[in-house]
């Protein structure tokens, strides 16, 4: 106390008030240190006799109080006010440690009084939103919903929405409102809500705009009124019409459905009696005479034919050629002997091979086809079927369009280049869609004894089949179809198909959607939390999943990132023309997910443009960090080359990437040569994510000199069967797959079982999956059959069961003829 009272901030009171304790007239109030500016603290306090503050617990040191005393007339009582300034390196000192505060303290005879606490913070508003809005195609009177989640900033930002640079207010627009978390909701949508949408984020810092996105409401066409029927026309017949102009279809809206012009039949009483009197007499002379014409020209037909068989030679009429079995082409007649094979009704349009192994039939095969769901497949009247084995060499084109008739197969797409199919019974088989990464196992047993299934695995292209992502989702595979949706399946088939993401389970909730009977998708598996008492279960590998499902349908992984760490891969391939005859030159850097599907899209796409791969494609990790792509070429020739980008660099938006539903994001580079005879290009050309990691491609070639297009050598066309039905299907053969799941279902006290073949082939995360199935070495054989089928050896397999310590490893030894 007695350091303060030297202070000249002391001050006596009257005695009538001695008694009184200080009160504040102003506390100080939280402020916001904007840039570089400091900030004012104040504080006024009465009656007292010493005033000071005190910041995060220490006193601010006397010299930086400023004083000013005052009395107030009304009570005669002095008045202290004391102001300070805080600067931003005061804050910092104590940045991330605790928040900044500081306090006022006044003293009076009687005591102390202390003010509330003022709040000093250093204000910011980071430049990348961490959710913007995006595109959306809507029908008209749909609601729409555009999400916004403003860049984190202190002070919280405030939004406002704009719609082609003008802002929104839904005070004056009821049809527009602004959620408490700032998302824009379209209560219906109207042609004049076509436009750019933006969200705008301010505070006392700055003022963020997000990209654009485009709303765009589209009017479907609908059915007037039927006009009235017209009236009875001379051909006995009337009609009615409609238009579809209500509304008329608009921007890109789809146009009416059905017929817009109807006719029928008048009754006799409508028809009009245009024929009366002396015309019937002259209609009904016509006709006798145009019958007495027919007629003699019919008698005259049948003796010409009369004479010309009996000049036809005796062995040509023999009766034999009436009796003689026809057999088309390529189909062998079924011998006696073989009476006992199962087979399946064939194609008769095509060449198949039928299966030449001793499958014997152990019941009666009359009427034990049927099917409960999916398609019905009619027996031969013998009861037999045709069971294919090897290739599966069927019109594709042909299958497509006989299975879109059916109910199962409304939406079905007609892209024969990736679909395959095949026909299966209990022995299984596969289905492979070539160079997408994308196959169908059917291990052995997986189809019932006594059912045979045509089955489909076809890869549906994102534009034709629309999939909802919401918020940060990201799709991370091709949106795979298998079917018929229905079947009756004993045990899982695995539907393999890459993906492209890190692969770290830690930085994703990944997600396994399917589309059900009504269109709608629902999430039936979250990857890594995979019960296994549920119909689905997912083998996550670097670049593919195996998905083990008992029910056929469309499948698609969906990804949300839960930390800016998630990344997904991007392939970067370069193309350019095959052949120049100008000064232009274009060189076309696709950024695509790194999934083989999409990588064969382009291709072809390429290829029918007459485009060259002019390096090899590179990997880029693009992170979830808001940072768009950006591309740029460098170091080209200047005295034979320049290019003609005005900026220095082009960039794909951050969420046109993220999104996954732009199948094949690319820019071009026109270059210009400065003569036709300049034909060698060497340049640097960079791609990279802003604060992030990139990829460099040195380019080096002559534009002349290598004219080829994209042929099968560039295309890496994978030469396996798209199916393969019965053991020509697997690695290991039936018979030996029998013994070794004989050998090693049986639980083993030392442990020499399916445990220690799981731990061997590393597979030991999905131990309580094959412990939950009837025979887990069949399941763990089912799985290394789809890693294994194109790089496989038997003989690998071979020394793991021997590393196990089982006799019964010489069963890999068994004859041909055994298997």
């Amino acid at each position: 106390w007695h350091l303060l009272h030297k202070h000249p901030a002391t001050a006596a009171l009257p005695a009538a008030f001695s008694d009184l304790l200080p009160h504040f007239l102003v506390e100080p109030e939280d402020e916001y240190i904007v840039k570089n500016k400091p900030v004012t603290l104040s504080c006024r306090s009465t009656p007292a006799t010493q005033i000071y503050f005190k910041c995060n617990g220490e006193w601010v040191h006397q010299d930086d109080h400023l004083i000013e005393r005052t009395v107030d007339p009304a009570t005669a009582l002095p008045v202290m006010q004391v102001t300070i300034e805080i600067t931003r390196q005061q804050v910092e000192k104590i940045f991330g440690l605790d928040e900044y505060w500081c306090q006022c303290v006044a003293w009076s005879t009687t005591g102390t009084q202390k003010s509330q606490k003022a709040y000093i913070r250093i204000a910011y508003l980071r430049k990348n939103f961490e959710e913007e809005p995006q595109g959306k195609e809507v029908a008209l009177d749909q609601e729409v919903l555009l999400h916004c989640h403003p860049p984190e900033g202190v002070p919280q930002a405030e939004v406002e929405w704009q719609r082609n640079e003008d802002v929104l207010d839904p005070l004056s627009d009821p049809n527009f409102f602004i959620t408490p978390d700032n998302n824009l909701v379209i209560k219906k949508a109207r042609l004049l809500d076509t436009g750019n949408y933006t969200c705008v984020a301010k505070n006392i810092v700055a003022r963020r705009k997000s990209n654009s996105a485009t709303v765009l409401v589209y009017v479907d066409g609908g059915w007037s009124e039927w006009s009235k029927w017209s009236a009875c026309g001379a051909d006995c017949s009337m009609w009615r019409s409609r238009e579809c102009s209500q509304p008329s279809p608009g921007t890109g809206g789809k146009d009416c459905q059905g017929l817009d012009l109807q006719s029928m039949n008048c009754t006799n009483e409508q028809c009009p009696q245009t024929v009366s009197g002396a015309e019937d007499v002259a209609l009904y002379v016509g006709m006798v005479a145009v019958a007495l014409c027919l007629t003699l020209l019919l008698i005259v037909v049948v003796l010409v034919y009369r004479r010309k068989k009996e000049g036809l030679d005796a062995d040509v009429a023999d009766s034999s050629i009436l009796t003689t079995g026809f057999q088309p082409m390529g189909i062998k007649p079924s011998k006696p002997e073989n009476s006992h094979l199962l087979t399946i009704q064939p194609d008769l349009t095509t060449t198949t091979t039928s299966y030449q192994g001793t499958l014997r039939s152990r019941h009666d095969t009359a009427g034990k086809f049927s099917m409960t769901n999916g398609p019905l497949l009619d027996p031969l009247p013998n009861g037999s079927h045709t069971l294919h084995n090897g290739k599966l060499n069927s019109d594709t084109t042909e299958f497509v369009s006989r299975l879109s008739t059916q109910t199962y197969f409304k939406t079905l797409p007609r892209d024969v280049a990736n679909t395959s199919y095949g026909t299966f019974n209990f022995l299984g088989g596969r289905l492979t869609i070539p160079n997408t990464g994308i196959s169908l196992l059917i291990p052995p047993e997986a189809i019932p004894r006594g059912k045979i299934y045509e089955i489909y695995l076809t890869v549906q292209r994102k534009e034709d089949l629309r999939l909802p992502l919401a918020g940060c989702q990201t799709l991370l595979s091709p949106i795979v179809s298998c079917g018929p949706p229905g079947v009756v399946l004993s045990r899982p088939v695995i539907l393999s198909m890459d993906h492209c993401f890190d692969a770290c389970l830690d930085n994703w909730a990944v997600r396994l959607k399917k589309q059900n009977y009504e269109g709608a998708w629902e999430d039936v598996l979250l990857m890594g939390e995979e019960l296994v008492s549920e119909p689905y279960y997912c083998q996550l590998e670097a670049e593919t999943c195996r998905l083990f499902t008992e029910q056929l349908g469309t499948f698609a992984l969906v990804g949300e990132s839960l930390h800016m760490g998630a990344a997904k891969r991007l392939r970067l391939v370069l193309f350019s023309d095959a052949y120049c005859s100008t000064l232009e030159y274009n060189i076309r850097v696709y950024c695509m997910d790194d999934t083989q599907d999409v990588f064969k899209e382009v291709m072809q796409m390429e290829r029918q443009l007459g485009g060259r791969l002019i390096d090899e494609p590179h990997v880029l990790l693009f992170k979830d960090s808001y940072h768009n792509l950006r591309l740029s070429i460098h170091d080209m020739p200047q005295a034979h080359w320049r290019s003609k980008l005005l900026a220095g660099y082009q960039e794909i938006p951050f969420y046109h990437i993220w999104n996954g539903s732009q199948r094949y994001l690319h820019c071009t580079f026109t270059l210009e040569r400065l003569s036709l005879s300049t034909c060698e290009l060497t340049c640097q050309l960079c791609v990279w994510q802003v604060e992030g990691e990139g990829q460099s491609f040195a380019l080096d070639f002559n534009i002349a000199k290598d004219t080829r297009g994209l042929d099968s050598e560039f295309l890496l066309m994978d030469s396996n069967a798209t199916a393969l039905a019965g053991p020509s299907a697997f690695q290991i053969p039936y018979l030996i797959r029998q013994k070794i799941c004989g050998s090693l279902d049986a639980p083993c006290p030392n442990g020499a079982d399916w445990r220690m073949l799981a731990q061997r082939l590393k597979l030991e995360r999905h131990m309580s999956f094959f412990a939950s199935k009837a025979s887990p070495t069949s399941v763990i054989l089912d799985l290394w059959e789809a890693q294994h089928f194109h790089s496989g050896n038997i003989n690998q397999l071979a020394t793991v069961m021997a590393d196990i310590g089982k006799q019964e490893a010489m069963i890999f030894l068994v004859s041909d003829g055994e298997c």
